[in-house]
Protein backbone atom coordinates (compact mmCIF):
# COMPACT_ATOMS: atom_id res chain seq x y z
CA UNK A 1 0.00 0.00 0.00
CA UNK A 2 1.49 3.54 -0.82
CA UNK A 3 2.24 6.22 1.95
CA UNK A 4 -0.22 8.71 0.00
CA UNK A 5 -3.30 5.67 -0.02
CA UNK A 6 -2.71 4.81 3.55
CA UNK A 7 -2.90 8.44 4.44
CA UNK A 8 -5.94 9.15 2.61
CA UNK A 9 -7.63 5.93 4.28
CA UNK A 10 -7.03 7.28 7.44
CA UNK A 11 -8.14 10.74 6.62
CA UNK A 12 -11.67 9.29 5.20
CA UNK A 13 -11.55 7.19 8.47
CA UNK A 14 -10.88 10.06 10.88
CA UNK A 15 -13.78 12.30 9.27
CA UNK A 16 -16.15 9.23 9.71
CA UNK A 17 -15.22 8.98 13.66
CA UNK A 18 -15.83 12.54 13.67
CA UNK A 19 -19.33 12.58 12.28
CA UNK A 20 -20.43 9.67 14.30
CA UNK A 21 -19.23 11.76 17.28
CA UNK A 22 -21.21 14.33 16.30
CA UNK A 23 -23.97 12.08 15.75
CA UNK A 24 -23.44 10.57 19.03
CA UNK A 25 -24.30 14.63 20.49
CA UNK A 26 -27.47 15.19 18.76
CA UNK A 27 -28.48 11.71 19.58
CA UNK A 28 -28.76 11.98 23.03
CA UNK A 29 -30.95 14.60 23.49
CA UNK A 30 -32.83 13.73 20.16
CA UNK A 31 -35.21 10.84 22.02
CA UNK A 32 -36.17 13.10 24.61
CA UNK A 33 -37.77 15.60 21.80
CA UNK A 34 -39.00 13.07 19.16
CA UNK A 35 -42.44 14.27 20.10
CA UNK A 36 -43.21 10.61 19.00
CA UNK A 37 -43.29 7.21 20.51
CA UNK A 38 -41.79 4.90 17.49
CA UNK A 39 -39.24 7.89 16.95
CA UNK A 40 -37.91 7.59 20.27
CA UNK A 41 -37.49 4.15 20.53
CA UNK A 42 -35.93 4.26 16.93
CA UNK A 43 -33.50 7.18 17.88
CA UNK A 44 -32.67 5.64 21.41
CA UNK A 45 -31.72 2.21 19.50
CA UNK A 46 -29.92 4.02 16.94
CA UNK A 47 -27.91 5.90 20.02
CA UNK A 48 -26.35 2.52 21.17
CA UNK A 49 -25.10 1.36 17.69
CA UNK A 50 -23.28 4.65 17.05
CA UNK A 51 -21.84 4.32 20.39
CA UNK A 52 -20.51 1.20 18.88
CA UNK A 53 -19.84 2.84 15.78
CA UNK A 54 -17.25 5.30 17.34
CA UNK A 55 -15.70 3.05 19.47
CA UNK A 56 -15.02 0.70 16.74
CA UNK A 57 -13.66 3.69 14.52
CA UNK A 58 -11.57 5.10 17.12
CA UNK A 59 -10.19 1.45 17.59
CA UNK A 60 -9.19 1.61 13.98
CA UNK A 61 -7.78 4.71 14.44
CA UNK A 62 -5.45 3.96 17.17
CA UNK A 63 -4.00 0.93 15.50
CA UNK A 64 -3.24 3.22 12.26
CA UNK A 65 -1.44 5.95 14.75
CA UNK A 66 -4.24 8.30 15.00
CA UNK A 67 -3.81 10.45 18.36
CA UNK A 68 -6.28 11.39 20.50
CA UNK A 69 -5.22 14.73 20.26
CA UNK A 70 -5.83 14.59 16.40
CA UNK A 71 -9.49 13.11 16.70
CA UNK A 72 -10.31 15.96 19.24
CA UNK A 73 -9.34 18.33 16.76
CA UNK A 74 -11.45 17.02 14.34
CA UNK A 75 -14.20 16.69 15.66
CA UNK A 76 -13.76 20.24 16.35
CA UNK A 77 -13.37 20.61 12.61
CA UNK A 78 -16.16 18.27 11.67
CA UNK A 79 -19.04 20.91 13.41
CA UNK A 80 -19.80 22.37 10.10
CA UNK A 81 -20.71 19.54 7.70
CA UNK A 82 -23.45 17.86 9.60
CA UNK A 83 -25.25 21.28 10.72
CA UNK A 84 -25.00 23.07 7.47
CA UNK A 85 -27.22 20.14 6.73
CA UNK A 86 -29.50 20.59 9.34
CA UNK A 87 -29.65 24.21 9.38
CA UNK A 88 -31.83 23.65 6.38
CA UNK A 89 -34.51 21.82 8.36
CA UNK A 90 -35.03 24.11 11.58
CA UNK A 91 -38.28 23.38 13.12
CA UNK A 92 -38.28 20.33 15.54
CA UNK A 93 -41.94 18.93 14.85
CA UNK A 94 -41.61 15.26 14.96
CA UNK A 95 -41.77 15.70 11.26
CA UNK A 96 -38.53 17.59 10.48
CA UNK A 97 -36.59 15.62 12.97
CA UNK A 98 -37.30 12.44 11.08
CA UNK A 99 -36.00 13.82 8.28
CA UNK A 100 -33.28 15.12 9.58
CA UNK A 101 -31.73 12.32 10.88
CA UNK A 102 -33.00 10.48 7.93
CA UNK A 103 -30.68 13.12 5.77
CA UNK A 104 -27.82 12.75 8.64
CA UNK A 105 -28.19 9.08 8.03
CA UNK A 106 -27.93 9.39 4.51
CA UNK A 107 -24.49 11.70 4.51
CA UNK A 108 -22.95 8.79 6.84
CA UNK A 109 -24.28 5.93 4.34
CA UNK A 110 -22.43 8.12 1.29
CA UNK A 111 -19.22 8.58 3.63
CA UNK A 112 -18.81 4.64 4.57
CA UNK A 113 -19.37 3.85 0.86
CA UNK A 114 -16.40 6.17 -0.05
CA UNK A 115 -14.30 4.74 3.14
CA UNK A 116 -14.86 1.29 2.03
CA UNK A 117 -14.28 1.88 -1.82
CA UNK A 118 -10.42 3.47 -1.10
CA UNK A 119 -10.15 0.73 1.83
CA UNK A 120 -10.05 -1.52 -0.86
CA UNK A 121 -8.04 0.15 -3.01
CA UNK A 122 -5.56 -0.15 -0.47
CA UNK A 123 -5.80 -3.55 1.03
CA UNK A 124 -7.16 -2.35 4.31
CA UNK A 125 -9.30 -5.41 4.25
CA UNK A 126 -10.10 -4.55 8.21
CA UNK A 127 -11.34 -0.83 7.60
CA UNK A 128 -13.43 -1.87 4.61
CA UNK A 129 -15.46 -4.61 6.18
CA UNK A 130 -15.95 -2.09 9.35
CA UNK A 131 -17.58 0.30 6.71
CA UNK A 132 -19.39 -1.99 5.38
CA UNK A 133 -21.26 -3.05 8.54
CA UNK A 134 -21.42 0.15 9.84
CA UNK A 135 -23.11 0.99 6.46
CA UNK A 136 -25.67 -1.49 6.71
CA UNK A 137 -26.90 -0.65 10.01
CA UNK A 138 -27.31 3.30 8.54
CA UNK A 139 -28.93 2.01 6.42
CA UNK A 140 -30.90 0.35 8.10
CA UNK A 141 -31.70 3.14 10.19
CA UNK A 142 -32.86 5.18 7.12
CA UNK A 143 -35.70 2.22 6.42
CA UNK A 144 -36.98 2.39 9.99
CA UNK A 145 -37.75 6.06 9.46
CA UNK A 146 -39.27 5.76 6.43
CA UNK A 147 -41.66 3.56 8.18
CA UNK A 148 -42.48 5.85 11.00
CA UNK A 149 -42.74 9.00 8.12
CA UNK A 150 -46.56 8.10 8.42
CA UNK A 151 -46.98 8.82 12.79
CA UNK A 152 -44.76 11.36 12.62
CA UNK A 153 -46.65 13.31 10.15
CA UNK A 154 -49.81 12.46 12.15
CA UNK A 155 -48.21 13.53 15.46
CA UNK A 156 -46.90 16.99 14.12
CA UNK A 157 -50.24 17.92 12.42
CA UNK A 158 -52.29 18.39 16.24
CA UNK A 159 -55.19 18.40 14.13
CA UNK A 160 -57.28 17.44 11.49
CA UNK A 161 -59.38 21.13 11.22
CA UNK A 162 -59.34 22.09 7.35
CA UNK A 163 -58.23 24.99 7.97
CA UNK A 164 -55.30 24.27 9.59
CA UNK A 165 -54.12 21.65 7.69
CA UNK A 166 -54.51 24.47 4.40
CA UNK A 167 -52.43 26.43 6.36
CA UNK A 168 -50.02 23.83 7.47
CA UNK A 169 -50.12 22.88 3.60
CA UNK A 170 -48.90 26.40 2.40
CA UNK A 171 -46.17 26.96 4.95
CA UNK A 172 -44.75 23.39 4.06
CA UNK A 173 -45.02 23.85 0.52
CA UNK A 174 -43.34 27.36 1.29
CA UNK A 175 -40.11 25.53 2.94
CA UNK A 176 -40.04 23.35 0.19
CA UNK A 177 -39.61 26.02 -2.24
CA UNK A 178 -36.90 27.61 -0.33
CA UNK A 179 -34.93 24.49 0.38
CA UNK A 180 -34.80 23.91 -3.50
CA UNK A 181 -33.79 27.08 -4.04
CA UNK A 182 -30.35 25.52 -2.26
CA UNK A 183 -30.55 22.97 -4.08
CA UNK A 184 -29.88 25.36 -7.05
CA UNK A 185 -27.57 27.13 -5.10
CA UNK A 186 -25.51 24.03 -4.18
CA UNK A 187 -25.42 22.45 -8.40
CA UNK A 188 -24.38 25.58 -9.20
CA UNK A 189 -21.73 25.11 -6.92
CA UNK A 190 -21.04 21.77 -7.98
CA UNK A 191 -20.67 22.80 -11.65
CA UNK A 192 -17.89 25.47 -10.67
CA UNK A 193 -16.27 22.84 -8.49
CA UNK A 194 -16.31 19.61 -10.61
CA UNK A 195 -14.91 19.31 -14.11
CA UNK A 196 -15.38 15.84 -14.34
CA UNK A 197 -18.08 15.41 -17.34
CA UNK A 198 -20.21 12.87 -15.45
CA UNK A 199 -21.02 15.06 -12.53
CA UNK A 200 -21.38 18.35 -14.51
CA UNK A 201 -23.88 16.30 -16.64
CA UNK A 202 -25.84 15.28 -13.15
CA UNK A 203 -25.88 19.02 -12.38
CA UNK A 204 -27.45 20.14 -15.42
CA UNK A 205 -29.47 17.40 -15.35
CA UNK A 206 -30.93 17.97 -12.17
CA UNK A 207 -30.93 22.00 -12.40
CA UNK A 208 -33.61 21.75 -15.07
CA UNK A 209 -35.54 19.51 -12.97
CA UNK A 210 -35.00 21.26 -9.39
CA UNK A 211 -36.23 24.40 -11.49
CA UNK A 212 -39.37 23.36 -12.54
CA UNK A 213 -39.75 21.74 -8.92
CA UNK A 214 -39.80 25.45 -7.75
CA UNK A 215 -42.12 26.36 -10.21
CA UNK A 216 -44.66 23.29 -9.56
CA UNK A 217 -44.35 24.32 -5.96
CA UNK A 218 -45.35 27.99 -6.86
CA UNK A 219 -48.41 27.03 -8.68
CA UNK A 220 -49.94 24.54 -5.35
CA UNK A 221 -48.95 27.59 -3.06
CA UNK A 222 -50.66 29.71 -5.47
CA UNK A 223 -53.80 27.59 -5.72
CA UNK A 224 -54.55 26.98 -1.98
CA UNK A 225 -54.57 30.99 -1.64
CA UNK A 226 -50.90 31.96 -1.02
CA UNK A 227 -49.02 34.56 -2.24
CA UNK A 228 -45.32 35.57 -3.42
CA UNK A 229 -45.12 36.78 -0.04
CA UNK A 230 -45.34 33.00 2.10
CA UNK A 231 -42.14 31.75 -0.52
CA UNK A 232 -40.35 35.18 0.51
CA UNK A 233 -41.25 34.35 4.60
CA UNK A 234 -40.24 30.91 4.04
CA UNK A 235 -36.77 31.89 2.64
CA UNK A 236 -35.54 34.33 5.11
CA UNK A 237 -36.55 31.65 8.23
CA UNK A 238 -34.62 29.07 6.24
CA UNK A 239 -31.34 31.57 5.44
CA UNK A 240 -28.69 31.57 3.35
CA UNK A 241 -25.00 29.58 3.45
CA UNK A 242 -22.27 30.05 0.98
CA UNK A 243 -21.50 26.65 -0.29
CA UNK A 244 -19.18 27.40 -2.66
CA UNK A 245 -16.70 28.81 0.43
CA UNK A 246 -18.16 26.05 2.85
CA UNK A 247 -16.48 23.00 0.31
CA UNK A 248 -13.95 24.83 -0.55
CA UNK A 249 -12.44 25.39 3.06
CA UNK A 250 -13.26 21.07 3.10
CA UNK A 251 -10.35 18.72 2.98
CA UNK A 252 -10.83 16.29 -0.06
CA UNK A 253 -13.80 18.44 -1.58
CA UNK A 254 -15.21 16.16 -4.18
CA UNK A 255 -16.13 13.35 -2.19
CA UNK A 256 -17.82 15.33 0.50
CA UNK A 257 -19.76 17.34 -2.49
CA UNK A 258 -21.12 13.93 -4.02
CA UNK A 259 -21.95 12.92 -0.09
CA UNK A 260 -23.41 15.81 0.82
CA UNK A 261 -25.37 16.24 -2.37
CA UNK A 262 -26.68 12.77 -1.78
CA UNK A 263 -27.70 13.58 1.61
CA UNK A 264 -29.09 17.01 0.63
CA UNK A 265 -31.17 14.63 -1.82
CA UNK A 266 -32.36 12.60 1.04
CA UNK A 267 -33.53 15.47 2.90
CA UNK A 268 -35.74 16.45 0.38
CA UNK A 269 -37.17 13.42 -0.21
CA UNK A 270 -37.80 12.91 3.83
CA UNK A 271 -39.29 16.67 3.38
CA UNK A 272 -41.62 15.39 0.21
CA UNK A 273 -42.79 12.20 1.54
CA UNK A 274 -44.40 14.26 4.62
CA UNK A 275 -45.25 16.82 2.02
CA UNK A 276 -47.47 14.21 0.07
CA UNK A 277 -49.05 12.57 3.55
CA UNK A 278 -49.90 16.23 4.54
CA UNK A 279 -51.49 16.73 1.47
CA UNK A 280 -53.57 13.57 1.77
CA UNK A 281 -54.79 14.20 5.19
CA UNK A 282 -55.97 17.66 3.93
CA UNK A 283 -58.02 16.50 0.27
CA UNK A 284 -55.06 17.99 -1.65
CA UNK A 285 -55.06 15.85 -4.29
CA UNK A 286 -53.39 18.10 -6.73
CA UNK A 287 -50.45 18.64 -4.13
CA UNK A 288 -50.29 14.91 -3.44
CA UNK A 289 -49.76 14.10 -7.71
CA UNK A 290 -47.57 17.07 -7.91
CA UNK A 291 -45.26 16.04 -4.38
CA UNK A 292 -45.14 12.69 -6.18
CA UNK A 293 -43.69 13.88 -9.42
CA UNK A 294 -41.11 15.68 -7.43
CA UNK A 295 -40.55 12.83 -4.80
CA UNK A 296 -39.67 10.57 -7.86
CA UNK A 297 -37.26 12.97 -9.07
CA UNK A 298 -35.20 13.54 -6.07
CA UNK A 299 -34.92 9.99 -5.30
CA UNK A 300 -33.96 9.33 -8.96
CA UNK A 301 -31.03 12.07 -8.42
CA UNK A 302 -29.79 10.98 -5.28
CA UNK A 303 -29.45 7.34 -7.25
CA UNK A 304 -27.46 8.83 -9.64
CA UNK A 305 -25.38 10.52 -7.98
CA UNK A 306 -24.81 7.30 -5.82
CA UNK A 307 -23.87 5.34 -9.25
CA UNK A 308 -21.28 7.70 -9.72
CA UNK A 309 -19.30 7.97 -6.30
CA UNK A 310 -16.42 6.07 -8.03
CA UNK A 311 -15.38 8.77 -9.79
CA UNK A 312 -15.99 11.60 -7.20
CA UNK A 313 -12.61 9.76 -5.99
CA UNK A 314 -9.68 11.28 -7.18
CA UNK A 315 -7.89 9.46 -10.20
CA UNK A 316 -4.64 10.38 -8.41
CA UNK A 317 -5.47 8.44 -5.64
CA UNK A 318 -6.49 5.44 -7.75
CA UNK A 319 -3.80 5.27 -10.37
CA UNK A 320 -0.25 3.78 -9.35
CA UNK A 321 2.29 6.14 -9.30
CA UNK A 322 4.20 4.42 -12.30
CA UNK A 323 0.85 5.05 -14.25
CA UNK A 324 1.30 8.69 -14.33
CA UNK A 325 4.64 9.85 -15.46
Amino acid sequence: MSSDLRATVVGFLRDAHSIEVQSLRQLESAPGMAGEPGLARALGDHLEETEGHELRLRGLLDARGASPERLADDVKGADSLPFALFALAQRQAPSRLAAQVYAYEALETAGYRFLERLALLAEDFQVAEAAREIREEEEQMMERLEGLFDATVAASIGSDDDARLVEQLRAHLAEAHAIEAHSIELLESGKKMVEHPTWRGLFDEHLVQTRHHQKILEQRVESLGGDPSVLEDAALKIGGLNWSTFFDAQRDPLPKFAAFMFAFEHLEAGGYEQLRRLADRAGDLGTEVAVDQILFEERRAADRFAEAFDVAIDPEIREPRSERS
